[in-house]
């Protein structure tokens, strides 16, 4: 026994014995590195995988839940400072239902489903507002819990006493929320705006400056009011004429690009706009035909007046009647001659066009617009290499860009002079000094120096790696080759083993012969023996 154990480690002993102490160390470290993946996949292959059941949980909800799942057998597990509860993969869906089935968890809280579960004919008016007041706060807590970034929110309302005569003033309701927050959320001003909102609607009379709110760290949320502060406004404004400057700027040096190259050009605006919203009402009266002046006649009437006597005379002026929306025109003549007169009266009213327009200017009108422009000749070092051709072309096309932009109005009879546009623009013919430079060292500066470096030292490990195996592969092939030797059978042959010949075969066959027919083999040596 003990010499089978030696020759199976015997050959052990050499290969080990033959190695270097780098080819030891290797060895070693992949025995310990294969055996210490092998635990950690056992481990983690065969731990069981727990999932969050229940987070944002309260301390007695949380005992609750724990007294409910060990009571079952289940594995559970409690973090985030008794906040969640974690309980196996396989069986959370199924536990959320049983769970819920048996009202668990248990907030404490009343909701309006009370009502419905409880209902009864002994509650005084008393008891029923209470539990209107606590359900009504349950309720807008549980809508605030859906906002980003609140964990949990606190509800008190406070209502005001209503009057016992009709008359009697009801006052106004007030309302103190306390959140608790994602650590380092920060909220918009619309989400502040949204809750304010949400809880004044909720809650009959009560106005937002009736309400406070503040987180657990007693940072308050106010609800900014100055929406049309001057900061506010002039940053809007800002915006806007920085927007108008980079759609124009970026229109013109795309085109210009495109004529002289993207390197060769390089374009800055400049725009003045009128921010003014006018709201204006004009009530116009105009008649129908402009050519004659003259409205369209509603009514005419026409009087006729003859006297007779010895002294006929027109006296006095008949007056049309005044109407307020008719236009009145009259003609009165009168005739005399001895003891007869006559007088005939015209009376035409007239309607006209009367338009009424409410009108609203819209802001945001381009008042005035300035654009330089640098370009780089194709010979950079002579600024002749550049056609005045060229510059003309350029000219035009930044002039047919203003007159199209700027807003007509603010023009002298809406129209621009050829000398007012040239004071708009600006072409400089030069060299750009410098801009190919600093685009090369930006592109060649992308990746940084350190990461040639790392990619080096990695690629020269490996190579070291690759050598290091090869080299123990090929000190290793002799060693293989002289334990097989070794453990090869050496064969000796048989002294008293016979070489097959002639004369052995003969004999053998006689000694058959002698035995199986002793008879015949007599005769044989009979006839030998007379031959002889």
């Amino acid at each position: 026994m003990n010499e089978n154990i030696q020759k199976f480690f015997n050959p052990l002993k050499m290969y080990w014995g033959n190695r270097t102490k780098m080819q030891k160390t290797m060895l070693i470290s992949s025995i310990v590195l294969l055996i210490g993946i092998i635990a950690a996949s056992v481990y983690f292959f065969s731990r069981e995988k727990l999932v969050p059941l229940y987070s944002n949980l309260s301390p007695s909800e949380t005992g609750t839940i724990k007294e409910s799942l060990d009571g079952r057998g289940i594995t559970s597990e409690i973090s985030d400072g008794g906040k969640t509860i974690s309980v196996p993969e396989e069986v959370v869906d199924t536990l959320k239902v049983e769970l819920a089935a048996e009202g668990i968890p248990k907030s404490g809280s009343i909701d309006y489903s009370f009502f419905s579960e409880n209902a009864s004919f002994g509650m005084t008016d008393n008891e029923f507002n209470v539990l209107k007041l606590d359900a009504l706060q349950t309720e807008i807590a549980d809508l605030i819990k859906g906002v980003d970034g609140i964990n949990d929110a606190k509800v008190v309302i406070t209502l005001p006493k209503e009057g016992v005569f009709v008359s009697d003033e009801n006052g106004e309701a007030s309302a103190s929320i306390v959140l608790n927050t994602k650590a380092g959320y920060n909220f918009s001003e619309s989400q502040i705006k949204g809750l304010y909102t949400l809880v004044s609607k909720s809650v009959p009379n009560l106005p937002t400056d009736n309400i406070v709110i503040t987180n657990q760290n007693f940072e308050y949320f106010d609800l900014n009011s100055s929406t049309n502060s001057a900061s506010d406004t002039f940053t809007a404004q800002n915006d806007v004429k920085k927007q108008i400057e980079r759609d124009i700027q970026r229109q013109v040096q795309t085109m210009l690009g495109t004529l002289m190259g993207q390197n060769k050009v390089m374009v800055s605006v400049t725009a003045d706009i009128d921010f003014t919203q006018e709201n204006r009402e004009e009530n116009l009266v105009s008649p129908v035909d402009e050519e004659n002046m003259e409205g369209i006649a509603v009514s005419a009437q026409k009087l006729s007046e003859t006297y007779s006597g010895d002294t006929a005379a027109a006296e006095g002026v008949v007056q049309a009647e005044e109407d307020a929306d008719t236009t009145a025109y009259n003609t009165d003549t009168a005739t005399g001659s001895g003891g007869e007169s006559e007088k005939t009266e015209d009376t035409i009213n007239y309607e006209v066009n009367r338009i009424k327009k409410q009108i609203v200017e819209s802001p945001y009108k381009v008042r005035d617009l300035g654009i330089q422009v640098m370009v780089e000749p194709p010979d950079a070092n002579d600024t002749a290499s550049l056609p005045q051709e060229s510059i003309d072309q350029i000219n035009n096309i930044l002039g047919t860009i203003i007159r199209t932009s700027i807003d007509k109005s603010s023009v002298n009879n809406g129209v621009i002079s050829d000398q007012d546009l040239q004071n708009k623009i600006a072409v400089s013919v030069q060299k750009f000094n410098g801009k190919t430079e600093t685009q090369t060292q930006s592109a060649a500066s992308t990746i940084p120096w350190w990461v040639y470096v790392v990619g080096g030292v990695l690629l020269a490990i490996i190579a070291l790696l690759i050598f290091l195996f090869i080299r123990a592969r090929k000190k290793q092939m002799p060693a293989e080759e002289i334990i097989e030797k070794i453990i090869e059978p050496i064969t000796i042959p048989d002294v008293n083993e016979e070489k097959e010949s002639e004369g052995t075969l003969r004999r053998k066959q006689l000694e058959k012969m002698a035995k199986e027919k002793p008879e015949d083999f007599a005769k044989l040596l009979r006839t030998w023996i007379t031959e002889d």
